[in-house]
């Protein structure tokens, strides 16, 4: 089994230079997100950090990663998962939902 590599970019969040560390497949999910929702990696790294409420950035990425994935697996089944619904993770407002006012799914 390949081990999975960690990458350390760095990202301007809010005019501020940060650091972040990802594993390659959630920097691709991040930036196939902010395509989808045409803004850029910045934008949405920014409004990820400005929701979080515990934990470090790069985990707040790899949890809005992981919610965007189960709400379109979600959404092509038909409705949100019992475990989503049962979080609060179907709101627009969640991690994975619209945030910033992104364009609609």
């Amino acid at each position: 089994m390949k081990k999975s590599l960690v990458i350390k970019r760095s990202i301007v969040i809010g005019g501020h230079k940060t650091s972040v560390s990802l594993e390659e497949a959630f920097w691709k999910g991040l930036k196939e997100i902010a395509s989808e929702r045409q803004v850029t990696l910045s934008e949405l790294v920014g409004l990820i950090d400005s929701q979080r409420v515990a934990g470090n950035l790069s985990s707040a990425i790899r949890l809005f990663v992981l919610d965007h994935c189960r709400m379109m697996i979600g959404a092509r089944a038909g409705s949100a998962s019992p475990e989503a619904e049962r979080a609060g993770q179907g709101s627009e407002t969640s991690a994975g939902g619209r945030l910033g006012g992104g364009r609609p799914r």
